[in-house]
């Protein structure tokens, strides 16, 4: 059965990767055919204000939504994997099954900078909370720490290390907000909501990789000498 249900993540997980490698090929292709039949329209910082509608503006429209939407169901099947297993993992009080390599996922955080693009485009700011998933860097710790036993020890490092990485994230916050509250950044009101998205994003993924390293640097540090984390 547990044979099955990893065969099934391995599909899962291949067929996300190649529809983002396929995603990645059709945003390529859309913005080479912008440039070359369409005056290079939507790829470019253009004047909104002005802008009307045409029929070969739909590759690129296509291209971006399907970038947006790709993301978001990402993380909506990751969000979703992690509930399922955190159940199955307190009922048998170890950590849950990760690869490491899960940790490359991070680098999806880098469709935040899509915001700019964006916000040149449309003044749309909602690609900036892609920068949510540079917390996905954390998988990568929590990997090297699968079906380890969590007894007291454990539960009270986890406890601290999530405490400590949410006070980190909260005050950035906080004083992101404090600032923010101040008026408008650089005289444009669109600046400071663009800006309070991205120091709340990061600060998020701060959080979320946070947790996961101090944990996995607290049990690290516990480890008697001379002891690895195999032999524990």
């Amino acid at each position: 059965m547990e044979g099955i249900i990893m065969k099934k993540k391995r599909t899962i997980i291949f067929r996300m990767a190649a529809l983002g490698i396929f995603i990645l090929l059709l945003v390529l292709l859309a913005s080479w055919y912008s440039v070359v039949y369409n005056e290079a329209r939507l790829v470019v910082p253009m004047d909104f204000s002005e802008y009307e509608f045409r029929i070969r503006d739909l590759p690129m429209i296509i291209a971006v939504s399907f970038v947006c939407l790709y993301g978001w169901s990402l993380l909506f099947l990751i969000l979703r994997e992690k509930l399922r297993t955190d159940r199955a993992v307190h009922a048998q009080h170890v950590t849950r099954t990760l690869h490491p390599k899960l940790g490359f996922l991070g680098f999806l955080g880098f469709l935040g900078f899509l915001g700019f693009w964006t916000y040149q485009i449309d003044k749309s700011v909602y690609p900036f909370t892609f920068f949510l998933f540079f917390g996905f860097f954390g998988f990568y710790y929590e990997g090297k720490m699968s079906n380890t036993y969590m007894d007291e020890r454990f539960l009270e490092n986890k406890n601290k290390a999530t405490l400590k990485a949410y006070r980190i994230s909260q005050a950035i916050i906080f004083a992101a907000l404090l600032v923010a509250g101040q008026g408008r950044l650089m005289d444009r009101a669109e600046y400071t909501l663009a800006a309070f998205m991205i120091v709340v994003a990061l600060s998020m993924a701060l959080w979320m990789f946070l947790s996961e390293y101090l944990l996995y640097r607290y049990d690290h540090d516990a480890l008697p000498d001379g002891m690895s984390e195999s032999e524990e």
